[in-house]
């Protein structure tokens, strides 16, 4: 039976060594590398799910992806804002004096590393809820019923919790007697 022997300098003190630093988990998707593969994988499960129609679009003004299907004739539209997942980055990681890069540069890294995270963020959500609907654990309306568009060509949710462009913002308070 071989036991492993542990090494000792020459006072006979048990060595050191290096501890490994941890990998802390950090903030999600800032280790992303391609947001071509996460836009395949995301038209292969939908094409699964049965949808028609499939779409990206990138919105460089607003810096958002807009992932755009229609599945049995029901237009459906996600968004998923770059812009605020690099504010989420630069919270955790801000800039330190340590950087070779300017503050703009930094932000830009930020953001462009935010365009390729919200691909895979798009297809993780997009995977987890068809597999909820596969599994029979949600119905497709109840996953996508918000995000669905509507005879106005606004979303649900939007129909439903903003004011028509036609009514007053602010409803007017009963008058004391």
């Amino acid at each position: 039976m071989n036991i492993p022997e542990i090494p000792y300098t020459p006072s006979g003190m048990k060595a050191r060594t290096r501890r490994r630093k941890q990998h802390t988990a950090g903030l999600p998707y800032s280790s992303a590398t391609s947001g071509t593969k996460a836009r395949e994988e995301i038209i292969k499960v939908l094409r699964r799910l049965g949808c028609e129609s499939i779409g990206f679009m990138d919105d460089f003004e607003n810096q958002e992806l807009l992932l755009v299907f229609k599945h049995r004739g029901r237009q459906v539209q996600l968004r998923a804002s770059a812009k605020g997942w690099a504010q989420k980055w630069l919270k955790e990681k801000p800039q330190t004096w340590r950087s070779r890069i300017s503050s703009d540069e930094y932000k830009r890294a930020a953001l462009q590393q935010g365009q390729v995270a919200v691909n895979s963020i798009l297809r993780d959500w997009v995977k987890g809820q068809v597999t909820a609907i596969e599994c029979g654990i949600l119905s497709f309306e109840a996953v996508f019923m918000p995000f669905m568009l509507s005879a106005d060509d606004r979303l649900r949710i939007e129909r439903e919790l903003l004011p028509k462009p036609d009514e007053p913002k602010v409803v007017a308070l009963p008058t004391p007697q």
